[in-house]
């Protein structure tokens, strides 16, 4: 497990005591999730809905449409802030 590469993905700075410390936890939670691959789920049905009765007796499939998007001008109307046709954000880092 590479630490630093996904550390680097996501922008963050680490130091070796972090990388000593996430190294084999990380190892760990894909170990568990890896698990999954060992189920047998070529005759499951995919679920649409949730676990409950109200969930099950939901119809959550529909047909995808072709609409209409929103346009640039309407989109930006409702935005706080609008720069040179795009939306204004604060800087996150």
């Amino acid at each position: 497990m590479d630490v630093r590469q996904i550390a680097k993905l996501a922008h963050l700075e680490i130091t070796e005591e972090e990388i000593e410390l996430y190294t084999p936890q990380m190892t760990e939670i894909v170990n568990y999730i890896e698990q999954l691959n060992e189920l047998e789920t070529d005759n499951i049905e995919p679920m649409l809905g949730g676990l409950t009765e109200e969930g099950k007796a939901t119809d959550t499939g529909r047909d995808d449409l072709v609409k209409t998007s929103l346009g640039q001008e309407s989109a930006l109307s409702e935005a706080p802030a609008g720069v040179a046709g795009h939306f204004q954000v604060p800087k996150v880092l």
